[in-house]
C-alpha cells in the first residue's frame, strides 16, 4: 500500500478587502447560502458521488453538513475518524459546509491518505488500486484535519468550453463532469447549456419567429461564438429537436449542481440580437458590429447586430431573459455572466458612454433579479488592451454598484490584469488560469505560477481577490495542471512542488516507481514550467501547416507587402493577447530542452514493464511520445524547407518523406489509446442526431471545428484554420498527411521543372480537399488498436537513438 504523509492545512489567514467591501461580499454569500438545497439533500448528493466513484466503500464513510460557525465562519471540510468502537460501521467521517466541501474532503482524504488519483476518463481516469479495502482505511490524527477555503469561490469553465469540449455530451457524460467538479471543490460553475431555447421563448414575445432565428443561432459546434456576437448562422440552423433536448439537459445539470451545493452561473443579455429585430423595431438603436475573422466579410456569417444598451428595448429584453430562466429553472442563483464586446470593440472609447453601457447591462439583470451580480470574463482587457486603457476599464468596472460585479482575471497565469489595474480598481475578481486554447493537445503548463499566483494575489496589498478559477478553452488534457490548480482553492501557502510532483507520480500510477518520479521531476522543470511569457497554442507543423511560399526572401530583404503575406510574420488569429511575430523559419513555440524531455521519455519506457497495465501510464506514455515526435517533426519540416531554398531536390525529397512518415507513425501511436481517436469525437456528434439530416449536419460541425473552423473561399483558407487542431488518430492520416504530401509535391515540382512555386494552385487544391473531407462520412475507429508500450519503444528506437 502507498503511504503518504497527510497535508496539514488548518485555519486560514485572510488578507481582507476593506470592511465595507467585505460586508458586501458577506451579504452575497449569505444570500446564496439561503438558495442551497437542504442538508439532507446535499448529504445524499455527496453520498451518491461516493457510490458512483467507489461503490465498494459506500459504508466506509459518513457525511454531515455543518454550519460555517463550526469552521470559524468560513467554508471548510473536516476529516475525522468515526467512532472506533463500532467495528462494523463507517470508518471516516467527513463534514463540510456544503456537499461540495464534503466531496472535496473525500477527494483530499483519498489522495493524501490512500494515494488515489482521479482525472478525466480521457486523460487516464482513476487510479483507486492503492485504496485499502473496507475496514482497513488509514486513520487521521486525533481531532481530525480541517481545511478551510482561503477565498470563497472556485470558478470553472470558459464561455467557449461549451463548444470545444461539451458540445456533444449527453447526461451520462455530464454527470461524470459534475462529479469531477465536486471532487475538485468547484462551487461556481458556468451553466450555459440550453440557452438558445430560452432565447427562442423570450424573442417569440417580441414577434421573432423560429424561422427568424435560423440565421442567428450558430451550429452546435459554434454556439459559443454566436452567443458572444462574433458570428451568426455558421454551422446552423438548429433543429427544434436539438433545442428541446438541450433545455432538458440543462435542467438536469442545474438540478445536480444545486443538490451538491454549487452556485451555477447563468447567462444574461449582452445586446446580441437577430437581424429580424431591426425590421420589427425600426426605430431601435441597432447597429452592426465589425467583421470577426471571416475571409471576405461574408454577411451570411459576419457583422452581427447589436442593440445599444442605451435603448429602452435593451433592458426590456434583458429583463425578460432573466425572468424566463427563473421560470424554467427556479431561483437557483443570483450570478449571471455577460461579456460585452468580446473581441469586438465598442463604437467609442468615451468613458461616459462605456459607463452608461455597463449600467444598462446591469440594469437589465437587476430588473429580472433584484439581487443580480454580474460576472464578467476579463478577456477583453487582454485581447483589446489598446482600447481598454485605465479610463475605459474604470468606467466599465465602476458602472455598477460595488458588490454587484465580479471579474474573472481570465489570463492571470500568463498576463495578470490585477497587477496593472489597482486590483481591478477595487472590483472583486477571481484569479484564473486560462492555460489551453482551442482544446489543443499539447503538454504545457506553468506549475510554479499556478502554485504561487493565487497566493501572491490574495496576500497583496489591498487585495480584492475573491476566488480562483480554471478557464481553459478545452478540457481533458494535462491532468497534472488541473489537479494542482484545483488544490489552490484550498491552499493558504505556496505548494512545495518538487515533493508534490513526486507524490503526484505515486498517486497517478498507484505506487512509487523511481524512473517515473525522476521523469516527472524533469517534466516539471521543462514542459510544465514555461517562463517565456508566450500564450501557448499548438502550432506544430503537423497540425498547423504553414500556408506560405518558402521561396520568399529572409525577413530583412522582404518588402512590407511580402511580410504581410508571410504567415511566419503576422498574427494568424485574434485569440491571443500576445501578438507573436514569428521570424523567418522560426520553429513553433518551444520553451524547454528537448534533450531533457527525450530522456524523460526514456525513463517512461524503462518503467513500462512495471506499469504496462495502468491506463494512466498508457495515456501519459502516448502523450509524451507524441509530444517528442511532434517537436522532431518541426525540425524535419524546417530541414525540408531549407533543402527547397538551397534547390536540393534529393534532400527535399528525403525530408518530406520523413515528415510524412512521422505523421503516419504518430497516427499509429495515437491509435493505441482510446483517448486519442477522431472516431470518438465524430460518433459522439452523430449519436445526438434524430434523423439522417441532423447526423450529416452534426458530423460536418464536428469535422469543421477541428480543421478549417470557419469559412473559406476557393483559394483563401479560413483565418482560424487549425485553431482547434487535434492530435488524434484518424485525422493525422486522413487530413494532415494528404495536406503535407500535396504541399511538398508542389515544392518538388517547382525544383524539378524550375518553375515558381504555385502557391495559389496549392491553396486551391488543398481547400477543395478540405471541403470534401469536412463533408465526408468515412468511419473511424472508436476502439484502440495496438500496444502503446511496444509502439512507443519502436518509435523511440527508430527516431531517437
Amino acid at each position: 500500500m502507498l503511504t503518504l504523509q497527510p497535508l496539514l492545512l488548518v485555519f486560514l489567514i485572510l488578507v481582507p478587502l476593506t470592511s465595507s467591501h467585505m460586508e458586501e461580499m458577506e451579504v452575497l454569500l449569505k444570500r446564496l447560502d439561503g438558495k442551497r438545497a437542504s442538508p439532507s439533500v446535499q448529504e445524499a448528493a455527496a453520498k451518491a458521488v461516493l457510490q458512483r466513484l467507489l461503490p465498494t466503500h459506500l459504508s466506509s464513510f459518513e457525511f454531515n453538513i455543518i454550519p460555517k460557525d463550526a469552521c470559524g465562519g468560513y467554508s471548510c471540510f473536516w476529516i475525522k475518524n468515526f467512532d472506533p468502537s463500532n467495528s462494523n460501521g463507517p470508518e471516516i467521517l467527513i463534514q463540510g459546509t456544503t456537499a461540495v466541501e464534503i466531496t472535496s474532503g473525500l477527494h483530499w482524504y483519498l489522495k493524501y491518505w490512500c494515494g488515489a488519483h482521479f482525472s478525466w476518463d480521457k486523460t487516464g481516469g482513476t487510479q483507486i488500486g492503492s485504496i485499502p479495502r473496507p475496514g482497513s482505511l488509514p486513520l487521521v490524527k486525533d481531532g481530525g484535519e480541517m481545511v478551510q477555503r482561503p477565498v470563497p469561490w472556485n470558478y470553472y469553465q470558459n464561455v467557449v468550453t461549451s463548444s470545444y469540449s461539451f458540445v456533444w455530451w449527453d447526461w451520462e457524460r455530464w454527470e461524470k463532469e459534475i462529479d469531477w467538479m465536486a471532487l475538485q471543490g468547484v462551487n461556481l460553475p458556468l451553466a450555459f447549456t440550453g440557452q438558445e431555447t430560452i432565447w427562442q421563448k423570450v424573442l417569440e414575445n417580441f414577434n421573432i419567429s423560429k424561422n427568424d432565428l435560423n440565421d442567428f443561432f450558430g451550429g452546435p459546434a459554434f454556439l459559443a461564438w454566436a452567443r458572444m456576437g462574433n458570428l451568426h448562422g455558421w454551422g446552423g440552423p438548429l433543429t427544434q429537436s436539438w433545442l428541446d433536448k438541450q433545455l432538458a439537459l440543462q435542467k438536469r445539470i442545474l438540478s445536480r449542481m444545486v443538490e451538491l451545493g454549487m452556485t451555477p452561473v447563468l447567462p444574461s443579455f449582452s445586446g446580441n440580437v437577430p437581424a429580424a429585430l431591426k425590421k420589427i423595431f425600426p426605430s431601435a438603436n441597432i447597429s452592426r458590429l465589425g467583421d470577426w475573422n471571416t475571409v471576405n466579410g461574408d454577411p451570411r456569417w459576419c457583422c452581427t447586430f447589436l442593440l445599444d444598451p442605451s435603448d429602452p428595448l435593451f433592458v426590456e429584453i434583458g429583463e425578460a431573459f432573466i425572468r424566463q430562466q427563473v421560470e424554467e429553472y427556479g431561483d437557483v442563483t443570483d450570478i449571471y455572466n455577460c461579456d460585452t464586446f468580446n473581441e469586438n470593440s465598442p463604437p467609442t472609447d468615451d468613458p461616459t458612454y462605456i459607463s452608461l453601457l455597463g449600467a444598462a447591462v446591469y440594469k437589465a439583470m437587476a430588473q429580472g433579479d433584484k439581487d443580480a451580480v454580474w460576472l464578467m470574463q476579463g478577456w477583453l482587457f487582454s485581447s483589446e488592451s489598446t482600447f481598454w486603457r485605465p479610463p475605459q476599464m474604470r468606467a466599465l468596472l465602476h458602472s455598477v454598484p460595488f458588490g454587484k460585479m465580479i471579474v474573472l482575471d481570465l489570463f492571470a497565469d500568463v498576463k495578470p490584469i490585477w497587477r496593472r489595474s489597482s486590483q481591478f480598481y477595487d472590483t472583486p475578481y477571481i484569479w484564473c488560469m486560462l492555460h489551453n486554447f482551442g482544446g489543443n493537445i499539447e503538454m504545457y503548463g506553468l506549475l510554479d505560477v499556478v502554485s504561487s499566483g493565487p497566493i501572491d494575489a490574495r496576500v497583496s496589498q489591498n487585495s480584492t481577490t475573491v476566488g480562483v478559477g480554471m478557464c481553459m478553452e478545452g478540457i481533458e488534457q494535462n491532468p497534472i495542471v488541473y489537479e494542482l490548480m484545483s488544490e489552490m482553492a484550498f491552499r493558504t501557502e505556496k505548494v512545495q512542488l518538487q515533493e508534490w510532483v513526486t507524490t503526484y507520480s505515486q498517486r497517478r500510477y498507484g505506487k512509487a516507481v523511481h524512473q517515473m518520479e525522476e521523469a516527472w521531476g524533469i517534466l516539471y522543470r521543462t514542459i510544465y514550467n514555461c517562463t517565456d511569457g508566450i500564450a501557448d497554442h499548438n502550432r506544430d507543423f503537423i497540425v498547423q501547416f504553414p500556408d506560405w511560399d518558402p521561396s520568399l526572401k529572409p525577413k530583412a530583404e522582404l518588402s512590407k507587402q511580402e511580410q504581410m503575406q508571410n504567415p511566419f510574420m503576422r498574427d494568424r488569429t485574434r485569440r491571443f493577447s500576445f501578438r507573436e511575430t514569428i521570424s523567418f523559419l522560426t520553429q513553433p513555440h518551444l520553451w524547454y530542452s528537448t534533450e531533457e524531455v527525450i530522456y524523460a521519455l526514456h525513463l517512461f519506457l524503462d518503467a513500462g514493464n512495471d506499469l504496462a497495465g495502468s491506463l494512466t501510464y498508457r495515456y501519459d506514455l502516448v502523450d509524451l511520445t507524441r509530444q517528442v515526435l511532434s517537436k522532431l517533426a518541426n525540425q524535419v519540416y524546417m530541414d525540408a524547407v531549407t533543402a527547397f531554398q538551397q534547390k536540393d531536390i534529393k534532400s527535399l525529397n528525403f525530408q518530406s518523406q520523413k515528415f510524412a512518415q512521422l505523421i503516419k507513425d504518430i497516427d499509429t501511436l495515437l491509435a493505441c489509446d482510446d483517448n486519442f481517436l477522431l472516431g470518438t469525437w465524430l460518433e459522439s456528434a452523430k449519436r445526438l442526431a434524430e434523423n439522417p439530416k441532423e447526423m450529416i449536419q452534426y458530423e460536418w460541425n464536428a469535422r469543421t471545428q477541428v480543421t478549417m473552423w470557419y469559412d473559406n473561399t476557393q483559394n483563401n483558407q479560413s483565418k482560424l484554420h487549425d485553431y482547434a487542431n487535434k492530435f488524434w488518430s484518424g485525422i493525422l492520416e486522413s487530413y494532415y498527411l494528404p495536406r503535407a504530401s500535396t504541399y511538398f509535391s508542389y515544392l518538388l515540382k517547382s525544383l524539378r521543372e524550375n518553375v515558381t512555386f504555385e502557391l495559389e494552385e496549392w491553396r486551391r487544391e488543398w481547400i477543395s480537399f478540405s471541403n470534401r473531407w469536412q463533408a465526408g462520412r468515412e468511419l473511424y475507429p472508436v476502439k484502440a488498436q495496438g500496444d502503446a508500450l511496444t509502439v512507443s519503444k519502436e518509435l523511440f528506437k527508430k527516431y531517437l537513438t
